[in-house]
């Protein structure tokens, strides 16, 4: 993995617990246009492994992950038009 693209859209989905992170990707996904990217930030334990399925479900691509203590962070772009 390279330099993270641009960010088009940052979604702060700390403090929010399951499913909310999840629902909220969503919605940032459905706003952006194909090629446009989004940085997500939660700290719930389950949104790893629900951000990971999501995005695969929907064919988009996960450019970045990390950790820092509690809180994930996500760089996707989308790929697909979804809905």
């Amino acid at each position: 993995m390279g330099a993270d693209p641009e960010i088009k859209k940052k979604v702060d989905a700390i403090g929010l617990y399951c499913p909310e992170p999840v629902f909220t990707l969503r919605k940032a996904l459905d706003e952006i246009n194909i090629g446009e990217s989004i940085e997500f930030l939660a700290d719930d334990l389950a949104a790893e492994e629900d951000v990971k399925r999501l995005v695969s479900r929907l064919g988009e691509k996960i450019e970045s992950f990390s950790k820092d203590g509690d809180t994930i962070r996500f760089v996707i772009t989308k790929v697909k038009k979804n809905g």
